[in-house]
């Protein structure tokens, strides 16, 4: 069809139609074709290159419409354009080379580009002479690099090929030079990802795993070999057929995936974002099941494919790295046992019929890396025998004594696990050995809270689990670091890391589902049945301390005794703790911050407090109060406060309120408030730094209204803050001291006195100005993905005579603000705030009462409240 469409286009310019719009509709037509051809299910790999040949044609006859014959100059295609490759909304890379001064071309030029730019085309375009040309080139590795794969479109042939001679290797970027230069690009690349494939919204050209990636072998083996085809590294001895048919299935899915969102976005867009992976993945055809989202599927698919990508960028990378950088002189071996010998610092097999006669040494391989640290890594030829024999780790392989041996001691051969578990990933090990690991690699959780996918999240886990016993990271948590050396087997530590997230996506709680597969692996690798018991509980229970922690009142000590009887030893304490915190930063290392790392180490002190008192002896809370009472009493008249006007002030203060608060923060606010009785003619801001929660406390003291804690959280928000925690205390004579812990939106702690003063003085001054703004913010891109309606529950505390609003929303800036105006409008008197965020959702509750201080109980009014908050929150924008 594109070439009767041509054929159209010369007829109409041969009767002597005006050009622009024929060139025009002939380019729109022929997009249209492909577009539909692209529907109707070709393959991205034909499309791409019709593309391009059928751009070639719309533009050399462009240039023979303004350029005479008789210049002496031509058009070449660069980039991918010049590859021959062309997705529905690439750019057109060109390059106008000349034999004399660019400036001579100008009267031809300049209306040449204007028009393929009015007909259409996204043209990049450089002119350059042919001295000019190979100076750039000789200078800059991206020059070099588009120039190895433009392709002559018009003009003058001669010209065209001696370019090609004056910037061939032997004159310029040498294959050495060049393979130096692009390995270390790649590097760089990788770093601006942070060397993760898995990310929540891929770049898919770009990426670790992208169709860069591709890219650079074949510009690396056009170097070097000059070849032009990938196919030609079969006949190099570089790739065999099998690894060059999954190379070729791979770009085949990351082309069809890019040609799918340049026609859903109608631009040039490489970033898979969540609006876009939602629509692909009902534009190929993927329905959701219970288990998994069409979504989820889609990207499954996806990261499983830029994985393999990878692992070939890596062998072939380091295949090239032997031939040009060590031109295959290897040196001789250096022997480590009959099945193994360095090389180069490099592992490799003593013969390439190791793995078959011996397929346990495809375990025994890591085991060694980590015996032996001073090994940069393994051999391509030995990783591309581990590839070609993963097959025979079968059931019988698995139920081998010596294999299940083997594994275990991985994990209790702590040094280099984080490197042996990754190998063991990439090369496909893990997933062979561990049918489960297989299921979830690649699995992504179509949410903003896990930011990787969960095979990399459970590596990240171990990661951060062997960091904590590394004295060298003890800055990142020192109490992880003390605790790890008390434990008696980190091995079993580290198995619950691997098992935690393996049961994500069958259906049905993951938590009971990992258990039972962690038993399971623990009897048959001939674990005792304490080390079996140990690391089943830690998976079943490994959500329990972050939900405690975050969700509950950690200072009240029946919530502490409650936490405690779950746990029932100091053993089993430590080891959950050490794998919370593994698991919170390695779910989401961005929302990991020292607000999370507190109430993880506070609840960690109260329940090892509450275990060491003995389970039976629970502390009582108006022994909690009174001991904090008395400690504070003595700070403060040692100040020279009066005892009994003391008790005269903290008369008018809740039981909750000190039970919420520890003494450093009950001598702040008494010293704030004093003395007894005074009065506030408006309202006052304070700030500390609260070396407990590792935060800012930030305190908003004076008359109550209604509408004060909307506006204080709203001013928060404009202030660049996260509020972590809000406590709200009214006394009788109505007097409202409003406390929020704080951190920086970005999780970072606040620094400086000038930005403490800067918040302090733009919250009072609002405060006291009369009516503050209250502006509803922008819903960011992300969030607004993820939306959901709001869903409102209620809970009675007989014992703290309140009522707990229970709210699932979505996350968004100042959404506090529109709680309390829902709250102002229902003249309900807000006492605590619990706020917690999994990535895209809020889930934050509240103790309120009425004007009265009594709890909401009558259900027509409880059903109105929730009417409120749902009105408000879930209003468009």
């Amino acid at each position: 069809m594109t070439d009767e469409l041509l054929a159209t286009m010369d007829r109409r310019l041969s009767a002597g139609e005006d050009p622009l719009p024929v060139f025009k509709q002939t380019l729109r037509s022929g997009r249209e074709e492909l577009a539909d051809r692209f529907r109707a299910g070709t393959r991205a790999s034909i499309l791409v290159h019709t593309a391009a040949q059928f751009t070639d044609v719309i533009v050399g006859k462009a240039w023979s419409q303004f350029v005479p014959d008789d210049v002496d100059a031509c058009l070449a295609a660069v980039g991918g354009y010049g590859r021959g490759e062309l997705h529905p909304a690439s750019d057109i890379d060109l390059l106008v080379l000349t034999a004399a001064e660019p400036t001579a071309l100008a009267e031809y030029l300049e209306p040449l580009v204007m028009f393929l730019w009015d007909i259409g085309l996204e043209v990049g375009h450089s002119v350059r002479s042919l001295e000019q040309c190979v100076h750039e080139a000789a200078s800059d590795i991206t020059v070099i690099t588009n120039l190895l794969e433009c392709r002559l479109i018009a003009g003058s042939a001669k010209l065209f090929h001696r370019l090609l001679e004056l910037t061939g290797p032997d004159r310029i970027w040498s294959s050495r030079d060049f393979f130096t230069a692009k390995a270390a690009e790649q590097r760089e690349r990788y770093a601006k990802f942070d060397d993760s494939a898995h990310n929540l919204e891929p770049n898919l050209k770009e990426g670790p795993g992208g169709l860069r990636d591709i890219q650079t072998i074949g510009w690396v083996a056009k170097r070097h070999f000059g070849v032009s085809t990938m196919e030609a590294l079969v006949e190099h001895g570089f790739l065999t057929d099998h690894e060059f048919r999954k190379l070729k299935r791979g770009e085949e899915h990351l082309w069809r995936v890019r040609y799918g969102l340049h026609l859903l976005t109608g631009r040039h867009e490489d970033r898979l974002l969540f609006e876009h992976q939602r629509a692909l993945a009902k534009q190929f055809g993927y329905t959701d099941e219970n288990a998994n989202l069409a979504v989820e599927q889609f990207m499954q698919d996806y990261y499983r494919r830029i994985v393999e990508m990878q692992r070939l960028n890596e062998m072939l990378l380091q295949l090239f790295e032997e031939a040009i950088l060590l031109n295959n002189q290897l040196g001789d071996p250096v022997p480590i046992n009959r099945r193994f010998q360095a090389r180069n610092g490099y592992l490799e097999v003593v013969n390439s019929g190791t793995f078959a006669r011996y397929p346990l040494a495809m375990l025994e391989l890591f085991l060694i890396l980590q015996q032996n640290p001073q090994l940069q890594g393994v051999r391509a030829s030995t990783i591309r025998l581990i590839r070609a024999h993963r097959h025979l780790i079968d059931d019988r392989f698995r139920k081998d004594l010596r294999a299940r041996s083997l594994f275990i001691e991985i994990f209790r051969e702590h040094n280099g696990l984080t490197h042996a578990t990754r190998r063991m990933h990439r090369y496909g090990i893990l997933a062979r050995y561990l049918p489960a690991f297989h299921a979830v690699t690649g699995l992504m959780q179509f949410d903003l809270f896990h930011v990787y996918t969960v095979d990399e999240h459970i590596l990240m886990v171990i990661r951060n689990m062997r960091r904590f016993s590394l004295d060298r990271h003890a800055d990142e948590c020192p109490r992880c670091n003390d605790v790890f050396k008390l434990l008696p087997k980190p091995e079993l530590l580290y198995l619950a890391g691997l098992f935690h997230d393996i049961a994500k996506g069958r259906g049905g709680d993951h938590s009971k589902l990992g258990a039972e597969d962690a038993r399971e692996f623990c009897y048959q690798h001939m674990l005792s049945e304490w080390d079996a018991d140990l690391v089943a509980w830690l998976v079943e229970m490994h959500l329990v301390m972050s939900h405690t922690a975050q969700q509950e009142d950690i200072d009240d000590p029946d919530v502490v005794l409650e936490f405690a009887e779950k746990v029932r030893t100091r053993t089993r304490l430590d080891y959950l703790y050490l794998l919370t915190v593994a698991d919170m930063r390695g779910t989401n290392p961005g929302r990991w911050n020292s607000w999370k790392a507190a109430l993880l180490d506070h609840l960690h002190t109260r329940t090892r407090e509450a275990l060491e008192r003995g389970l039976d002896q629970p502390q009582q809370q108006d022994d909690v109060i009174a001991q904090r009472q008395n400690d504070a009493r003595s700070r403060l008249v040692g100040k020279g406060f009066d005892s009994d006007q003391l008790n005269l002030l903290w008369m008018s203060l809740s039981t909750d309120y000190f039970l919420q608060n520890n003494v450093d923060a009950i001598v702040w606010h008494t010293e704030l408030l004093w003395p007894p009785g005074k009065t506030f003619g408006e309202m006052h801001v304070e700030l500390r730094e609260d070396p407990v929660h590792r935060c800012t406390d930030i305190c908003i003291y004076g008359p109550d209204r209604d509408d004060l804690f909307a506006q204080s959280t709203a001013l928060l928000d404009q202030a660049g803050l996260n509020v972590l925690s809000a406590r709200i205390q009214t006394t009788e004579s109505g007097l409202s001291l409003n406390t929020y812990l704080v951190l920086e939106e970005d999780g970072d702690q606040i620094t400086g006195q000038e930005r403490l003063d800067d918040i302090r003085n733009f919250v009072q001054q609002s405060l006291n100005s009369g009516e503050p703004p209250l502006s509803r913010p922008r819903i960011p891109r992300q969030l607004k993905t993820f939306q959901m309606p709001s869903q409102v529950s209620f809970e009675q505390d007989d014992s703290r005579v309140v009522t707990w609003i229970n709210l699932v929303t979505s996350d968004r800036p100042g959404l506090l603000s529109l709680v309390g105006q829902a709250f102002a409008k229902n003249k309900l008197r807000l006492h605590n705030a619990r706020v917690s965020t999994a990535g895209a959702e809020a889930q934050d509750t509240f103790a309120v009462t009425d004007r009265e201080n009594q709890p909401i109980t009558d259900p027509d009014q409880l059903a109105c409240i929730a009417e409120s908050i749902r009105a408000i929150l879930d209003q468009p924008q």
